[in-house]
């Protein structure tokens, strides 16, 4: 659970695993966080996405209904909105923490972000992307080399602010209707004191 007096996202980004990337006491300064759920049930789902700066200032939330064939699909799609509302809202340099409760969502971005850095462009394992999802995921893909550095942590749905925005979107409506705001987080103060952090690259990567 986040820590009092923190902001939400950067304290869930900061306490979750970053699948096949290890944190280090600079990545826990990113500019912004967007946490992103899909929903999929027989009769609806929905999209939703939340947007803050570092400092816990909100930049946006987004509610959507949709109709996604299944609840994976619905995932990769409520990612791709999200990053889509952060790329009209952040500079081209900024550099973003993504908090999704799917495992394979973020294990695929971080596997999409060490293979831009690999000569070949290898990542570390294949994706894997339902087939109804492979356009969002090209989606997703181009989002993330519009950015700095990026990296994905996965949490629990219950601490997903999303989670909400993608189950109701007919109560969450209102959301959509909030003013639109081009936040900038203040300057980050150095804390590293030399010392690395354990790994939490594979950290509660059964649940």
């Amino acid at each position: 659970m986040a820590a009092h007096g923190r902001p939400a996202l950067r304290d869930l980004f900061d306490e979750s695993p970053t699948p096949h990337i290890a944190h280090h006491p600079r990545t826990h300064h990113r500019d912004f966080y967007v946490a992103s759920d899909g929903s999929f049930r027989s009769d609806r789902g929905g999209l939703g996405a939340v947007i803050e700066t570092r400092d816990g200032a909100r930049v946006a939330r987004v509610s959507r209904p949709d109709s996604p064939p299944d609840n994976n699909v619905a995932e990769f799609r409520a990612l791709h909105l999200g990053l889509d509302v952060l790329a009209a809202r952040a500079p081209p340099n900024a550099s973003v923490g993504i908090l999704v409760d799917h495992d394979e969502l973020a294990s695929n971005v971080n596997s999409a972000i060490l293979a831009g850095r690999h000569p070949d462009g290898r990542p570390p394992r294949p994706f894997s992307v339902p087939t109804a999802s492979r356009n969002h995921w090209r989606g997703i893909r181009a989002r993330l080399t519009g950015f700095g550095d990026v990296r994905a942590a996965r949490i629990d749905s219950d601490d997903n602010p999303a989670h909400p925005l993608a189950n109701a979107p007919d109560q969450y409506r209102h959301v959509n209707r909030e003013p639109l705001r081009c936040v900038r987080p203040d300057p980050v103060e150095s804390t590293t004191n030399g010392y690395l952090p354990p790994s939490r690259a594979n950290r509660n990567v059964s649940q």
